[in-house]
């Protein structure tokens, strides 16, 4: 193992076992066996180590991401991708909460790539007829809550006690983003028909239109569709509450 490994392994496990996910650089250095110098050469500084410990826990993350295959029911992949989400965050507190850091100004390549995966299956979903809002809406709205929740369970789990929030808060986010008849929610009492079926047969032609464009717009034209459609999705009705 380099120099470089052994520093950034290390360092990953003293954050894992710290009681507040901090650590020293000089318990890094005696904890590999390196002077200063060496941590100082491969990662510049405590933020450089701590920004690298980042990386290698979104990697770690995205491990078993990219092994998943898709399955044909892109609505239970993102079940499935939420509640592995919040495991990961369980099993790894301090990680967790230093991979989510505001103090970290450059988001990881890595995380980009999450939030990818996060819309590549939202955008099946949108072939499908299953979602009411444009794809990459849809997952902002499912990273920034997902995220939320995992934060909140690892950092105050004192307060965080029932282990059915994470579930609760996903199903309710899910109602908003896909169609009443994929969760069961039913269609609310005050929207009517035409309510709930613009958003979601605009969703799912916008993204038919970005899987195959059709030859008969040129790419502008296709571009001005793409983002009529896409207000359709995201724009609230008149009944929908907005923040």
């Amino acid at each position: 193992m380099s120099t470089k490994a052994r520093i950034l392994e290390v360092a990953a496990a003293l954050v894992a076992e710290s009681p507040n996910g901090d650590v020293s650089t000089r318990a890094v250095c005696e904890a590999a066996g390196v002077g200063a110098p060496a941590l100082y050469r491969h990662f510049g500084d405590k933020e450089g180590l701590l920004s690298a410990v980042v990386d290698h826990g979104w990697e770690k993350y995205l491990a078993t991401k990219r092994e998943r295959r898709p399955g044909t029911d892109p609505v239970q992949d993102l079940r499935d991708g939420w509640d592995s989400h919040t495991e990961f965050a369980l099993r790894n507190p301090n990680l967790y909460r230093l991979m989510n850091s505001p103090a970290m100004r450059t988001p990881p390549a890595a995380a980009l790539e999450s939030h990818q995966i996060l819309t590549a299956d939202l955008q099946r979903a949108a072939e499908q007829g299953k979602l009411c809002l444009a794809p990459e809406l849809a997952a902002q709205i499912i990273m920034s809550a997902n995220v939320g929740v995992a934060l909140m369970l690892v950092s105050r789990p004192a307060t965080f006690t029932d282990k059915t929030v994470s579930r609760r808060v996903r199903d309710a986010v899910h109602a908003v983003v896909f169609t009443p008849d994929v969760t069961g929610s039913g269609t609310p009492a005050t929207a009517t028909p035409g309510e709930t079926g613009v958003p979601a047969t605009a969703t799912r032609l916008g993204a038919l239109l970005r899987q195959t464009p059709s030859p008969a717009f040129t790419p502008a034209e296709t571009g001005l569709l793409t983002e009529w459609l896409d207000r359709l999705s995201n724009t609230p009705t008149e009944d929908t509450p907005v923040a």
